[in-house]
């Protein structure tokens, strides 16, 4: 449930800002010299590591706010989501998604970061708790697990009632958060935990004021990397896969390999396109982080969820993150987009798309002009253009006729920055 960091828009004014300021001279050079220019290597993944499968699209359901579900809808999902994430008082529905299909997994959601005191009542903690700790026992039993700022004061998330911090790097709350984890998704049924709010900045839902006890970003960064490598072990005993929501960690060098070398899978909340205009070009924490995560992950036998924003109907973020999900993917990433933020009741829209094979990946994407990638598929090939936005088309020949979106034949694409085309051709 992270909010995305709003130095993204910034960033944009600031390079329009100097954009206006370069002389036309500059601006050929520039543009001359960018025809020659390749990536730099880190966006490029290597040929050798591509990823098992990836033509065909998986994705999953986040369903925690308590939305009914119809057998008919059940049903249908069950079928065809890779994934389901829901609340740990529904065992009941975990069971019937099993039943609908034995191969979906079902996570049951757990925060790492926080104890909720909406869910105490008269100084009893719920049966089911959305955290791994009880307020109530917290507070009367370890006042200290409580995380302070430097006036001694606890931390309540900002947006976010009723969610107080507590102090991930204590190990004797690490313990009995693993402990009571653990007991609550064997008795409903689980097959995974949804570990949600892996944070990487210490200011985060305080915006400006840090722990007392872990003053930076790498302090509080050891803190989460602490408690997800000491609970592990306790995991992989228990037969149960680990997903975190690792938002904004493109904005954090080398985190996300960092965490998710002590999980299962990685869930990254704001991935490439923010909004139906909004969408993340290339830069050093841009588009190449974000598909990276991906990749990275496929390599090490893990598991992705991304989730971009946008409304029903979008096309242009709908596609450019489609195609870019395409890029990296292989048998362990999934996509599902959101409308509107915290928006996890009924499932997301399933587009054509979703049901395409585009047959297996001939290697890993590659770059074919600046900034612009390509993925070959027996049965089709995926280009994404990640320039900026404002950027003009580029024109990208492929091999032979394919059939695009709209069932139209093609030899080659045109497009703007910040957009994708999934192509289809006879195998």
């Amino acid at each position: 449930m992270t909010l995305p960091k709003r130095n993204e828009r910034a960033r944009r004014r600031f390079a329009r800002r100097g954009r206006t300021r370069t002389t036309l001279a500059l601006i050929a050079a520039v543009v001359t010299a960018a025809a020659l220019v390749t990536p730099t290597a880190a966006a490029i993944p290597d040929p050798a590591a591509a990823p098992v499968g990836g033509g065909r699209v998986q994705s999953f359901w986040l369903h925690w706010n308590n939305t009914a579900v119809s057998d008919a809808t059940l049903a249908r999902e069950a079928q065809r989501r890779g994934y389901v994430v829901l609340n740990a008082w529904e065992g009941d529905l975990a069971a019937r998604f099993k039943a609908a299909n034995p191969a979906i997994r079902v996570f049951v959601y757990k925060d790492l970061s926080s104890t909720r005191s909406y869910a105490c009542h008269n100084g009893v903690d719920d049966a089911h708790l959305p955290a791994g700790i009880g307020f109530c026992a917290a507070e009367r039993d370890h006042p200290e697990w409580f995380l302070l700022d430097p006036q001694g004061h606890r931390f309540e998330y900002s947006g976010y009632s009723g969610h107080w911090q507590m102090d991930v790097g204590n190990t004797a709350y690490q313990d009995a958060w693993a402990k009571n984890v653990i007991a609550s998704a064997r008795a409903g049924g689980f097959d995974g935990v949804f570990m949600d709010n892996a944070l990487f900045p210490c200011d985060a839902y305080h915006e400006g004021v840090c722990p007392a006890k872990y003053p930076t970003d790498a302090a509080i960064q050891d803190a989460y990397e602490s408690m997800l490598a000491n609970t592990r072990d306790d995991f992989v005993a228990a037969g149960l896969k680990t997903v975190a929501n690792l938002a904004n960690a493109r904005l954090h060098a080398g985190a996300w390999d960092a965490y998710t070398e002590h999980l299962d899978g990685g869930f990254d909340e704001w991935w490439l396109t923010f909004g139906d205009g909004d969408l993340l070009s290339e830069y050093p924490e841009g588009w190449s982080r974000q598909v990276a995560e991906i990749a990275s992950n496929e390599a090490r036998g893990k598991m992705t969820w991304v989730q971009p924003h946008f409304s029903a109907g979008a096309e242009r973020p709908y596609r450019y993150a489609l195609a870019s999900y395409l890029l990296a993917a292989g048998g362990r990433s999934a996509i599902a987009e959101i409308d509107r933020t915290d928006g996890y009741g009924d499932a997301s829209p399933w587009h054509a798309e979703y049901d395409w094979d585009l047959g297996a990946p001939i290697g890993a994407y590659r770059a074919v002009a600046r900034n612009v990638y390509q993925r070959d598929f027996a049965c089709g090939t995926v280009v994404v253009n990640a320039n900026r936005t404002d950027t003009a088309a580029v024109t990208v020949r492929v091999d032979g006729t394919h059939t695009d979106e709209r069932g139209s034949s093609v030899t080659s694409v045109a497009l703007r920055g910040t957009s994708g085309s999934i192509l289809r051709k006879r195998c």
